[in-house]
């Protein structure tokens, strides 16, 4: 991303004929990496050596002779090594590869510890069976097979990132680059939250909590080791790369907490929260906090940022609720009303406001590049404040208004030149103007859920599933950002999704499954069925919760946590209250 050069120094030691180990150094998205490195062969080396591919030349005293060939230390900024074998006709070669961020040795370590054995197909099926384990929590029937490698793409998708960054005694490279060791816990880093935090998260809270907890406790070891005491932004193995906007680490920690996830000090985290919010020095925070909002001529994005930040302060002050700090819940409590602030209800959109308290003169509701917003424009971020929407509805116009916002966002054109100078915005990503290629419009199809127009939201949810995902190699309409493309469709295709994490409700969508079982850690099972389901029933009709009627368009966490039996009726007509 950030840098021509990445490589900054590569170094190889042939520790016996069968063993290399070594590093590299990088500078890139991740500023200051090194990554440590152990290669076993099954077969012994014959020769080796290496080529240098830069102009960089040795000046020193010591090499007086060729240490290209056979010299068992090769160092250099770009280099590439080889290694020759004495084989016998078919006969392939072995190798064991494992990474460290700690040194050679915790990288032999986790060698040994993770692959003792040079049978390949056991080491696949032992993966697989690890594999199946996980993705055999959630057992699903569907309309389609190509619905069902599609769920199961996206929920292997959902596993692959936060990634644990520790060795197998527990050891690793800490943001402050010093070596720490987890204590009770697996540390994870890639935390890409400007992302995660919407679906991923929540997710795990219902599929991995102990895992999310350890995730937890890992920003919570990020924070201890900032300078800037400060939560991730964007944790990227042991370098915080300031990724994005807002301070979403907050709402991770509260949708755990407030779903009663309590393995990790609340209090602490709640300290922490609070600390980072507060960092004047963080992407405009010395002007929001004092005066509410972002301003347009001091900070770029500054919509998306005060509408962020307000939901991440409603977030801590949901924590602060659930932990009794009265203090802190009435201060953010405060804060989350922000949103307000860059809405301008002369033409019924959030726009830029400037220092001195008007609102951006030069504006484009629908430009998606310098307007104010990240990733979208101001027909997508005006619908962003999902921890308060009757608010939100009101702002638009009452709930009338707010219907036919809704309506005109996706039956609408967006005609490319909107988003041409935007490279994280495509064609295949938009359906009218509502783009379901990035994260900020995720919740937007439940919202219609608060107008009493359930059955809207039942539409566009299927929708979504029908035409932004397939089980292609090119199967997502936008990166898959770290799993939160998946987790969107995890949720919606059992049928309900969570528009603000850090409640512990899950607005009610229509499910894609047939039928579902997923089996949660405390040993409870939550059965889902879709009964009179095909591609044209779209439309909610019942629901059945545990046997009796649910008149509600939401679900309770813990009535999912306690195991639950869902049914939902469905139909080909809606279903107009």
């Amino acid at each position: 991303y950030t840098s021509n050069e990445k490589n900054i120094w590569t170094f190889l030691r042939v520790e016996n004929d069968t063993l290399v180990t070594g590093f590299r150094q990088t500078n890139g998205w991740a500023r200051t990496r090194t990554v440590y490195f152990a290669m076993a062969f099954n077969k012994p080396i014959a020769s080796y050596g290496h080529a240098r591919y830069d102009q960089s030349v040795y000046r020193g005293f010591w090499r007086k002779f060729d240490v290209t060939k056979n010299f068992p230390e090769m160092a250099g900024k770009n280099i590439r090594a080889y290694f020759n074998f004495d084989l016998n006709g078919n006969e392939k070669i072995k190798i064991k590869f494992a990474l460290s961020s700690v040194s050679t040795e915790g990288a032999m370590k986790n060698l040994v510890s993770e692959i003792p054995s040079w049978d390949f197909e056991q080491v696949k099926q032992e993966s697989q069976a690890l594999w199946n384990k996980e993705l055999g929590a959630v057992e699903i029937e569907s309309i389609t097979q190509k619905d069902k490698e599609t769920f199961y793409t996206s929920l292997y998708h959902t596993y692959l990132s936060p990634n644990t960054y520790m060795d197998v005694d527990g050891q690793y490279k800490g943001l402050d680059q010093n070596i720490h060791r987890a204590e009770g816990f697996t540390n994870y880093t890639t935390f890409s939250l400007w992302d995660t935090y919407r679906a991923l998260h929540p997710l795990f809270n219902i599929l991995q909590p102990k895992r999310n907890g350890d995730m937890i406790r890992s920003m919570l070891a990020h924070y201890d080791q900032s300078v800037h005491k400060m939560l991730p932004v964007w944790s990227h193995y042991s370098n915080e790369n300031w990724c994005m906007i807002g301070y979403h680490s907050v709402s991770v920690i509260a949708d755990a907490v407030v779903k009663g996830n309590n393995s990790f000090d609340g209090a602490n985290a709640l300290d922490a929260m609070v600390t980072t919010a507060n960092q004047k020095y963080y992407d405009g925070s010395e002007y929001y906090i004092p005066m509410g909002y972002v301003p347009d001529d001091k900070n770029s994005s500054s919509v998306s940022k005060t509408l962020e930040y307000a939901y991440d302060d409603w977030a801590i002050a949901q924590m602060a609720k659930k932990l009794g700090n009265e203090k802190v819940y009435a201060e953010f409590s405060k804060r989350s009303e922000n949103f307000r602030n860059v809405f301008d209800p002369s033409i019924g959109f959030m726009r830029p406001k400037m220092s001195d308290g008007t609102f951006r003169k030069n504006f484009s509701t629908l430009e998606t590049d310098g307007q104010g917003f990240i990733e979208g424009n101001s027909w997508n971020y005006s619908l962003y404040v999902p921890h308060n929407v009757p608010a939100l509805i009101q702002l638009i116009g009452g709930k009338k208004r707010f219907s036919q916002y809704l309506d005109s966002l996706f039956t609408m054109h967006l005609p490319d030149e909107f988003f041409a100078h935007n490279e994280d915005i495509t064609r295949e990503g938009i359906i009218g103007n509502y783009v379901h290629g990035n994260e900020p419009s995720h919740h937007v199809a439940y919202l219609s859920n608060w107008i009493g127009e359930s059955w809207k939201t039942q539409e566009r949810v299927r929708m979504i599933m029908d035409s932004k995902y397939s089980n292609t190699p090119d199967g997502l309409s936008g990166n898959d950002d770290c799993g939160q493309m998946s987790a969107w469709y995890i949720f919606s295709a059992l049928g309900f999704y969570p528009v603000a994490p850090g409640s512990v409700q899950y607005s009610i969508g229509s499910p894609l499954v047939k039928s579902a079982k997923i089996k949660l850690e405390n040993g409870k099972i939550v059965s889902i069925e879709a009964k009179n389901q095909s591609a044209k029933n779209v439309y909610v009709q019942k629901i059945l919760l545990n046997g009796k009627e649910w008149k509600e368009n939401y679900f309770i966490h813990s009535d999912i946590m306690n195991g639950a039996n869902i049914v939902f009726e469905m139909g080909a007509k809606a279903k107009k209250k």
